[in-house]
């Protein structure tokens, strides 16, 4: 039996980046084997055991053939006798397929690894070579049975945006894609890679590399058509929507936004997409088609329902936000129940940064700064400080009831909101 340590924490480490999660793999055991030391089973369709002490994922060493199109239908083989090298040749980049020799204790930490002829480390496929190029590399010609490794590569090309994909690599990702293999990948699968680059340090760069091999095409339509579609240069100097698009998710991972917000990001303009030719560059009603539009895209995927909620206000009121500097106190206070802020206060304030991320996501936009997001916070604030229930006791008390009493709280806020933005040197009343 050897032990290897694996994948991410070894290109990890060879990085210089911190190393979260270590993966390994067990070459020369059978499960029998593994679970006789103390090794709990738990893997569905191939030997996986954790560790009896760190808990860390061990893997026997295996081959996988494909036989069936699309994420599903693989034959998996595991015995003593396949070898490491075999092994790393399933896996999808070069980068990905190092190896370290364990010399010490299971689950230890290895630090400082070193290159050369006496180095503890395994790379026949050239990761290393590929580390210090910058190239995202596909290991061999089996990657094209697995259409997930597609969005696997442009998820790696958003956490690392200094790598390039390698030509070939491309080639073969854009011949997949031609062959259909993007058609058969599940909702599961694709929403799990997509919320995971969403939330790397560059998400352009995850849609860049989805554009280009036709694969958003695919499995966002309705993203892919914004490229090409034209807006209104005083208000978008970078004029295309698509452009657009990327730089408001790149000001959200800036802002250090949560998945819901980048996700909102994505979906904000869909409805742009859609616009009649003959009213370009205008996109008057963009906001509703980009709801209904968005509907569809999270049935599809299957997108959970914080995501989905907060896109939702997101697409349909992100053009009034922009515009609240000029409301009165009576539209702030219907601005903010159409958010539902006075019920989810916490969530609103996440509306407010994709709306900032969208104004800032802009050519020349990127440092200005966002006076909506205060000025409706305070406005939010000061209408919480009506106490509703106190309203809603003297209301019953006259005898008032249902849909009155909202409208006696509704004025209440209305009042409370006019009489803040009197103090507010930035509000018109």
């Amino acid at each position: 039996m050897q032990i290897f340590r694996v994948g991410g924490s070894v290109r990890d480490e060879l990085l210089g980046l911190p190393v979260a999660d270590r993966d390994w793999v067990v070459v020369g055991a059978t499960p029998e084997q593994m679970t006789a030391l103390g090794y709990l089973p738990v893997g569905k369709d191939f030997p996986v055991f954790l560790h009896p002490q760190t808990r860390e994922e061990y893997a026997l060493a295996r081959t996988e053939r494909k036989t069936a199109r699309g994420y599903k239908g693989f034959a998996i083989h595991t015995s003593p006798e396949v070898t490491l090298e075999e092994d790393l040749a399933r896996r999808d980049l070069t980068i990905n397929s190092i190896a370290i020799k364990d010399h010490s204790t299971l689950g230890s930490s290895q630090k400082g690894l070193k290159t050369g002829p006496d180095s503890p480390l395994v790379d026949p496929y050239g990761g290393q070579r590929d580390l210090q190029a910058r190239v995202l590399r596909h290991v061999t010609d089996a990657f094209r049975e697995d259409p997930v490794r597609i969005l696997r590569v442009a998820r790696f090309a958003a956490r690392f945006p200094d790598f390039h994909v390698a030509p070939e690599t491309m080639q073969l990702m854009l011949e997949m894609v031609k062959h259909g293999e993007a058609d058969h990948l599940v909702a599961e699968r694709v929403w799990q890679e997509l919320a995971r680059g969403l939330m790397e340090a560059t998400p352009s760069r995850l849609f860049d590399v989805l554009l280009e091999c036709g694969a958003l095409k695919v499995l966002l339509p309705e993203v892919d058509r914004l490229w090409g579609v034209p807006q209104r240069a005083e208000y978008h100097p970078e004029i295309d929507t698509g452009v657009h698009l990327l730089m408001v998710l790149d000001m959200s991972a800036r802002l250090h936004a949560p998945l819901s917000v980048r996700f909102a990001c994505l979906m904000h303009d869909l409805g742009k997409g859609t616009t009649p030719a003959e009213m370009l560059p205008r996109h008057i009603g963009h906001e509703e088609r980009s709801v209904k539009l968005l509907k569809g895209v999270c049935e599809r995927l299957r997108v959970p329902v914080d995501c989905r909620e907060l896109a939702e206000v997101v697409a349909r009121e992100h053009g009034n936000i922009h515009r609240s500097s000029e409301f009165g106190p009576a539209a702030l206070v219907r601005l903010l129940e159409r958010c539902d802020a006075f019920r989810k206060p916490q969530r609103f304030g996440e509306i407010l940064l994709a709306c900032e991320c969208d104004a800032r996501g802009r050519l020349g936009f990127a440092e200005t700064a966002y006076p909506q997001r205060t000025r409706l916070a305070g406005a939010l604030a000061a209408a919480q400080s009506v106490v509703t229930a106190d309203i809603a006791e003297r209301a019953m008390a006259a005898g008032i009831t249902g849909q009155k009493v909202g409208e006696l709280i509704h004025a209440a806020r209305v009042a409370a909101v006019a009489q803040w933005l009197g103090g507010d040197a930035t509000g018109a009343t």
